[in-house]
């Protein structure tokens, strides 16, 4: 008995740490929406060569960051203690289709992590304004570039990272559904949710051409997966401290 009972604890404390992480999810992807809003939201208007993201950075670090999708790089790392919680809370439902979905979700976020750019296009662009001759320049401006090909936000690049990031999401929303421990409507908000930025990863990845329609397309997902967010984090805070 008493074992059960140290093994709840523990089990507790992992539904509390996933709590306080999706708490911390909610607020990066409402703070993701915001500045997008505020920056219009338009990809068009990112920056599209190494000098123009260097430019950026000179003009505000924060910026280039975010359009080098370092929000997302912390959105993603934040996740996996909400996986392992709700793989966790799941385990004797469905331990199978859990598990696939923290698995999943674990190497999306190593392809993401291991493949953003954000980091080193910084500290290019401080080479870049500190050298010292041309030739410097078109060196450190062709870095950027092969930088970019590997990494920049809407490209094949990134493609699999954000992929998977949001298969996780999909997949795990499906096994919320008839468990009994979310409501039927909090799986429905992932799936649609979800889903609906599938499209817009799809969309600006393989028809560049119409990105601010896929922005259009993305927005109420955005929205349903930060209601969603919210709820999960509710959710496994309420369980971890004991109040279902």
């Amino acid at each position: 008995m008493k074992e059960n009972t140290e093994n709840q604890k523990q089990w507790k404390k992992i539904y509390l740490l996933g709590g306080v992480a999706a708490f911390i999810v909610f607020g990066l992807t409402l703070s993701d929406i915001i500045i997008g809003s505020m920056t219009s939201g338009d990809l068009t208007l990112l920056p599209q060569t190494a000098i123009e993201h260097f430019e950026e950075f000179r003009d505000s670090w924060f910026m280039g960051l975010y359009h080098l999708d370092m929000l997302n790089v912390l959105h993603s790392a934040a996740m996996i203690p909400v996986f392992f919680a709700l793989c966790a809370i799941h385990r004797e439902i469905k331990p199978a289709a859990s598990s696939i979905a923290l698995i999943v979700s674990l190497v999306a976020t190593t392809i993401f992590i291991t493949t953003n750019t954000a980091l080193p296009m910084l500290q290019l662009s401080g080479k870049y304004y500190s050298a010292i001759s041309e030739t410097q320049r078109i060196l450190y401006a062709a870095a950027g570039e092969a930088l970019l090909v590997r990494g920049e936000h809407g490209t094949p690049g990134v493609f699999f990272g954000f992929f998977l990031l949001t298969l996780s999401n999909l997949f795990i929303s499906f096994v919320m559904l008839n468990t009994g421990i979310f409501k039927k409507v909090v799986g429905y908000l992932g799936i649609f949710g979800n889903f609906s930025l599938l499209i817009y990863i799809f969309l600006v990845t393989f028809l560049p051409g119409i990105k601010s329609i896929a922005v259009i397309i993305a927005a109420p997902g955005g929205i349903l997966v930060l209601l969603w967010y919210l709820i999960v984090a509710i959710k496994l805070t309420n369980v971890g401290l004991n109040k279902i």
